[in-house]
């Protein structure tokens, strides 16, 4: 698995046992069965890391999708910070999705899911390297297409 990868499986266990596995062990006090759990979340997190770095498009959302409303719970629209779009979970999805729940983003996080500045997609959408989306903002879609042609010019 490519160091990418292990940094995105080792994100997906952490975040599992910060949201999910401490809080159940806090409530159940400690229960040991809680432990037995830890080494399932690493092999299905390795999993989850290979379906959405290299899986197929529809197997990719569907894990992108189970692990965003498992890990990120919410009555209104996902909507992380600028920041965890430059984390490894972040950087996955927003290459095989884009922004999960959006048709369009704002320039700043366009500019945060494309690891350039806000003045960045400015230019781009300027020159139409970027699509704008019609009731503002940027195609979400875009990006993630963008992204996709950035990779495949890097490998």
């Amino acid at each position: 698995m490519p160091p990418d990868d292990e940094e995105l499986v080792g994100q997906l266990i952490r975040l599992i046992d910060v949201r999910l596995l401490d809080p159940l062990e806090i409530l159940v006090d400690g229960d040991q069965a809680i432990d037995s759990l830890r080494p399932v979340v690493q092999e299905r997190a390795r999993s989850w890391a290979t379906t959405m770095v290299s899986g197929d498009d529809r197997a990719a959302y569907g894990v992108i999708a189970r692990v965003i409303s498992t890990l990120y719970p919410g009555d209104g629209p996902f909507a992380p910070p600028l920041d965890w779009w430059r984390t490894p979970l972040g950087q996955a999805v927003a290459r095989r999705v884009g922004h999960p729940t959006a048709e369009s983003v704002s320039y700043a996080v366009a500019g945060a899911m494309l690891g350039i500045t806000r003045q960045g997609v400015h230019d781009l959408t300027s020159r139409g390297r970027l699509a704008r989306h019609p009731e503002g903002g940027v195609r979400s879609a875009a990006v993630r297409d963008r992204l996709r042609r950035e990779g495949t010019r890097r490998a």
